[in-house]
């Protein structure tokens, strides 16, 4: 009796180690057809079971993941099943940041419908769109009510991101939409410092223009 107890124990330690298995493979299918944007494939995996907000082994959830790739057809699968607009990576980065700071407009606008936050605390879609040099990201999202001045943990605004990144008509689109040119983050540095710092002069004049000091 003592012989069949054991037996029985090992052959479900065996079977719970088969499914865990067969479940990370299946898992790992999922997050590849998610990154080439097999939309067929990942709605076949939910229907199999597998959660729309499952994270890879870098902590990305799925919809993060077709995000940055710009997989509009996998995005547009996990939105149908359900999955969080706004689950967040290891970083903090929701879909539509990534969206924004890969320049994919048509999934940021499928986020958008979907429910996605426009001016999550901290870092922000605006921000992330600034630094990439996506202009016509840019304006979609002040359009959606973005905030021009959202400030980052470190006090950082999306301003100062398009000086350091040597964004010039983003620059230029964030000044007229009201941006304040005297903000300074934590480290007391202005989009006029990052500007000097770039050896940027026409953005340099034209902060200055506009009252940077």
């Amino acid at each position: 009796m003592h012989i069949d107890v054991l037996a029985r124990r090992a052959l479900c330690a065996l079977l719970l180690v088969a499914a865990t298995l067969a479940h990370a493979g299946l898992l790992d299918d999922f997050m590849l057809a998610v990154a080439n944007d097999r939309g067929d494939a990942v709605r076949a995996m939910l229907a199999r079971g597998v959660d729309p907000d499952s994270v890879d082994a870098n902590g990305d959830p799925a919809l993060a993941i077709a995000a940055r790739a710009g997989s509009t057809h996998a995005a547009a699968a996990l939105l149908a099943g359900k999955a969080k607009v706004d689950a967040t990576n290891a970083f903090g980065d929701t879909p539509l940041m990534l969206a924004a700071l890969n320049g994919h407009l048509a999934l940021a606008k499928a986020l958008r419908a979907a429910g996605a936050n426009v001016n999550p605390h901290g870092w922000t879609p605006l921000a992330y769109a600034a630094t990439g040099g996506h202009d016509e990201i840019v304006r979609w999202l002040l359009s959606q009510g973005a905030t021009v001045d959202a400030r980052s943990a470190n006090g950082t605004t999306p301003l100062m991101m398009a000086a350091r990144e040597d964004r010039y008509a983003i620059a230029l689109l964030l000044i007229d939409k009201g941006a304040s040119v005297n903000a300074r983050n934590e480290n007391n540095m202005s989009a006029l410092d990052f500007a000097q710092r770039g050896n940027d002069a026409a953005l340099v004049a034209r902060l200055k223009a506009a009252g940077a000091r």
